[in-house]
């Protein structure tokens, strides 16, 4: 299949590693992947259709992508890769945040532009380990996810349809490992899939208020969900195991929890989010404390 291919330049520093690693749920995600060569392959369902993008990095980036939403893809590159993203009002506020920002100017917000495919590996991050969620995730798409068009990667697959996904009866759910509150969930934003690719179109609050009308997305997943289909530099994943340690040990020495860590973000705002990442990037914070249980709904 002949493939579209485009060439693009950012304008300043661009760490693909940095930038793109949210999007990727795990080295096993069908959707994304990152080959030794250090290109990143992508698959999305588009407005325009299905498509699979690859990203080689060498200064300039070039972008080759197939399908019917090819075109859509290589339009889409320069905001995946951070070109809407702006430092404007960013100051630093402590040394940790200085260094880090000084020694990773490559970092950048992506803005995929898509929200629904940003919701459904959201839901299933819900108050289980990033083990159990990816494990779920890999299986249910490889089960359910087409294969996508051009010469993607073994093992890369389509994020299935909103109607493939309500067809979806509860046997597979619980096989993959997912409880019914998580594919109520996931059935609900499945049902408005329309709708929610409206919010990209909408300020991140109102794309917030919009994505916490459905039952079962809440403040966490409605900000992990507007952090990368919207680029959304403010927006922090309150209520999440992991965050509010990470900053309280990068920025104060110590854990905090969600208060204390909205009240240390304070100074950044508008670009709190961006302080997190930093933090999660370049921040390990000392390894003791109790560790979430891996749970199998399989097996319930």
């Amino acid at each position: 299949m002949n493939g579209l291919t485009r060439v693009w330049r950012p304008d300043g520093p661009l760490d693909p590693r940095l930038t793109l690693g949210p999007l990727g749920r795990g080295p096993g995600d069908p959707t994304h992947r990152v080959l030794p060569d250090g290109s990143v392959w992508r698959t999305a369902v588009t407005p325009a259709g299905a498509g699979t993008l690859r990203l080689v990095f060498s200064g300039a980036v070039r972008a080759d992508a197939w399908g019917a939403g090819a075109a859509w893809l290589l339009d889409a590159v320069p905001d995946l890769l951070g070109a809407s993203d702006s430092l404007a009002g960013f100051a630093s506020h402590h040394p940790y945040v200085a260094e880090a920002a000084r020694s990773m100017p490559g970092l950048r917000l992506a803005r995929t532009g898509l929200v629904f495919e940003q919701v459904v590996p959201a839901v299933l991050e819900q108050k289980v380990t990033g083990k159990e969620a990816r494990r779920s995730w890999r299986e249910l798409l490889w089960r359910f996810g087409a294969v996508p068009p051009g010469p993607a990667p073994t093992g890369m697959r389509l994020l299935p349809s909103p109607a493939e996904w309500l067809a979806l009866p509860d046997w597979e759910w619980h096989r993959a490992g997912v409880d019914l509150a998580r594919r109520r969930a996931v059935r609900a934003a499945a049902t408005v899939a329309g709708r929610l690719e409206e919010c990209v179109t909408m300020p991140v609050p109102d794309a917030v208020r919009r994505l916490r009308l459905l039952p079962g997305i809440g403040a966490w997943t409605a900000a992990e969900v507007v952090q990368r289909a919207l680029g959304a530099p403010d927006e922090v994943s309150v209520g999440d195991y992991h965050v509010a340690a990470w900053v309280g040990w990068a920025l104060t020495g110590g854990p905090l929890d969600d208060d204390g860590m909205l009240a240390e973000l304070a100074p950044y705002a508008g670009h709190r989010q961006r302080v997190v990442r930093l933090v999660e990037f370049g921040y390990r914070k000392p390894r003791f404390g109790p560790r979430a249980t891996v749970r199998d709904y399989r097996a319930m």
